[in-house]
């Protein structure tokens, strides 16, 4: 008696290439292919197209297509704030990204700055001498000499 092997082979496709068709893509996203053409209509969703037209899906767009449909269902938006919704998104994501950004820039001015800062105490360690130990602050005219008067006297 021979025992028979099943495999299974599992096929990883980066998430954003297109690789459903509009049937397979309306099925995994539990939706009609009529209101995927109108989301595209709309511009809520724009998959990739075959060298002959063919519109192809990603992984990606099942997803954006599922939020589109439980902002719908669930949250009772129309098309037009789920446009909003998905427009003021890639705004935030967009800004985080630029945020993140400066953020990194700035730890780098921050430790530039820094070593350039120790590079001149290193440099002027024996050119300086404490004036003074206190810390305190004072009003510019208490740290001037004070001021004296002369008087000249003319003859005549």
């Amino acid at each position: 008696m021979s025992v028979r092997r099943r495999t299974t082979t599992r096929v990883i496709v980066e998430q954003q290439r297109g690789v459903f068709m509009i049937s397979v893509a309306a099925e995994l996203a539990e939706m009609h292919p009529q209101t995927l053409r109108m989301y595209e209509a709309r511009g809520l969703i724009e998959p990739k197209r075959s060298p002959k037209g063919t519109r192809l899906y990603s992984q990606a767009d099942v997803e954006r297509l599922r939020r589109i449909q439980e902002m719908t269902t669930e949250l009772g938006l129309n098309l037009a704030g789920v446009e909003r919704v998905l427009d003021l998104e890639a705004q935030l994501e967009r800004s985080s990204r630029r945020l993140e950004a400066l953020e990194r820039r700035s730890a780098q001015m921050r430790e530039e700055m820094a070593a350039e800062l120790e590079s001149v105490r290193r440099s002027l360690k024996a050119e300086i001498v404490p004036y003074k130990t206190s810390t305190d602050l004072i009003r510019a005219e208490e740290a001037r000499p004070p001021r004296r008067s002369i008087r000249v006297e003319r003859d005549g």
